[in-house]
């Protein structure tokens, strides 16, 4: 039987949707308040990626009409410098979102200092305290890049229930939640990692995959079985992803480009949950 036509998780025009959906939100609580939403970024040192990064959210930031309020630390921070400067935006009245830019320099307690973001404003879902609350099912912000994913999975109207997801890498802001995020919408998840034995034949039982392991095409397409849904998180010079997305697409039942797909979910949904905070907020 000949497969239908893949379904291309198209993140680039749902995130134009979400943006203009956004600034309707904004008006209203600028008419409403007189107050301008505020997203305060922090960026530690001077990583040429984490800059661009810190700026596309910026732009997003105005594209909506939101402010950005940009806070540039030297890359000899400490930890408690670092934290000195999160405690100032939490006791904040007007900054209804905090984005610490992942990674910070190696000095620096990562942890500690997404933890000390107050979870109200938590907008990129980067505490132990959001996490556990979403994993519980109760109201939290979730990790950007893996809300930003079932959100494109909800908007396409595929089927999670009863599904078999493997989740391939688990860090603290992508693998873990979204492990959870599909669990909570009733999909049996497997989780894979560095230790992970027979990772192919795992794989291969996935009617949803996820990569997010960081390494280019990492996950052979022959790895992956038809009518599959891929996801692919990663991002790497040359625009590729995790996955060989390009061997394998015609025989997905919907899948991410690389670039075009989870990117741009990403940066919408750390808009989105900070104009949900500003409403509660302001």
């Amino acid at each position: 039987m000949e497969n239908k036509k893949p379904v291309l998780l198209d993140g680039k025009a749902l995130s134009k949707d979400m943006e203009a959906d956004l600034k309707h939100k904004v008006e209203k609580i600028i008419q409403n308040t007189g107050r301008v939403p505020v997203l305060a970024t922090i960026l530690v040192g001077n990583d040429p990626s984490s800059e661009i990064y810190v700026k596309m959210k910026g732009n997003a930031c105005e594209r909506v009409g939101m402010t950005s309020l940009k806070v540039n630390l030297p890359e000899n921070t400490t930890t408690d410098e670092l934290l000195t400067e999160i405690e100032k935006l939490n006791n904040d009245d007007n900054i209804c979102g905090i984005l610490l830019q992942h990674p910070v320099p190696k000095q620096i307690n990562e942890r500690r200092c997404f933890d000390k973001i107050a979870i109200d404003k938590d907008v990129d879902g980067v505490t132990c305290l959001g996490f556990g609350k979403m994993t519980m099912g109760e109201s939290a912000f979730g990790s950007a890049t893996p809300a930003g994913i079932m959100k494109l999975i909800q908007h396409y109207k595929l089927a999670v229930e009863s599904k078999h997801a493997v989740v391939i890498g688990r860090s603290p802001i992508l693998g873990k939640p979204i492990a959870m995020m599909l669990l909570n919408k009733n999909a049996t998840v497997t989780i894979c990692h560095s230790k992970t034995k027979n990772l192919p034949d795992i794989v291969r039982q996935a009617d949803i995959i996820v990569g997010a392991v960081g390494i280019p095409k990492f996950i052979k397409a022959d790895w992956i079985k038809d009518n599959s849904i891929v996801i692919d998180a990663g991002y790497h010079k040359g625009g590729v992803g995790d996955v060989e997305i390009s061997k394998v697409k015609d025989r997905t039942l919907a899948y991410t480009p690389v670039p075009g797909g989870v990117g741009p979910m990403t940066i919408a949904t750390l808009i989105s949950q900070t104009v949900e905070s500003a409403e509660i907020k302001l």
